[in-house]
């Protein structure tokens, strides 16, 4: 099992992963926003090749188009329809869904010449994306079980190695939207991808992570680094129990525990 790496001790360090920890450390400490996280570190580190998943009406995108001048690649991908078996808040009505893209064209019209709008699902395009060709992904999409492992493994060949894959709604509740909606998963399924992948996965502020991939040559085990301490357990038992038996299934064990003797639990 790869390290869990907690605060200040460092089992394993790439060169990359290293220099985004100093930066990253310096960064959450500054910052008041998730916005304002981002575009400083876009800004700090120039890279060129974005892409952003789950879209929405365009503020994040915006934002980072406007502060961070070294993008020159800025890829929108949102399908901006109603999705069957969707079961999260922001599966809105379809007809919503295109006031919702509209919104999000005109906040970043500014930089049409540097952003490429795929409207889809992340199998819908990815592989429109050349390999190796991103050097920054953010994954803001389905936050269930099956859409983040899925944003997460299409859009990983996208990564050139040493690029980065980063993300939002890094909760350490799954419950983030209630019992009545799906659980978000982005925590700890995530860190599981990342440590799969021999990168090292940061925990930021803002309910952020961002994944530093290894660069070419290097098989080190990967690390979870958790910068704000709000992540003390990887372990699901805690939030996800199984279900109750009934209560004609409990008046059953109770009277079979009485029959064997045993005193029945309450």
């Amino acid at each position: 099992m790869p390290p869990i790496v907690r605060h200040e001790h460092v089992t394993h360090d790439s060169s990359a992963a290293a220099l985004s920890r100093e930066l990253l450390t310096q960064t959450a400490a500054e910052s008041t926003s998730r916005t304002q996280l981002w575009t400083s570190f876009l800004a700090a580190t120039k890279l060129a090749r974005v892409a952003e998943v789950g879209v929405w009406k365009g503020d994040f995108a915006a934002a980072m188009l406007a502060e961070c001048p070294a993008i020159d690649t800025y890829l929108m991908i949102d399908p901006w329809r109603h999705l069957e078996g969707w079961n999260k808040p922001a599966n809105v009505s379809t007809d919503t869904f295109e006031a919702i893209r509209a919104e999000a064209m005109a906040k970043t019209e500014f930089a049409a010449p540097r952003r490429k709008v795929l409207r889809g699902t992340t199998l819908d395009v990815v592989d429109a994306i050349d390999d190796g060709s991103l050097d920054f992904a953010y994954i803001d999409g389905d936050h269930t079980l099956r859409g983040i492992v899925t944003d997460l493994v299409a859009m990983r060949p996208k990564i050139r190695a040493g690029g980065c894959l980063a993300g939002d709604d890094f909760c350490p509740n799954v419950w983030q939207h209630g019992a009545e909606y799906e659980p978000t998963l982005v925590f700890p399924v995530a860190v599981d991808v990342a440590l799969a992948m021999r990168a090292t996965i940061y925990a930021l502020p803002f309910n952020q992570f961002l994944i530093v991939l290894p660069n070419e040559g290097d098989a080190g085990p990967g690390a979870f680094i958790d910068l704000v301490g709000a992540y003390p357990s990887l372990d699901l038992s805690a939030q996800v129990r199984p279900p109750r038996p009934g209560l004609g299934q409990r008046v059953r064990d109770a009277l079979s525990a009485v029959r064997g003797g045993a005193r029945p639990h309450a």
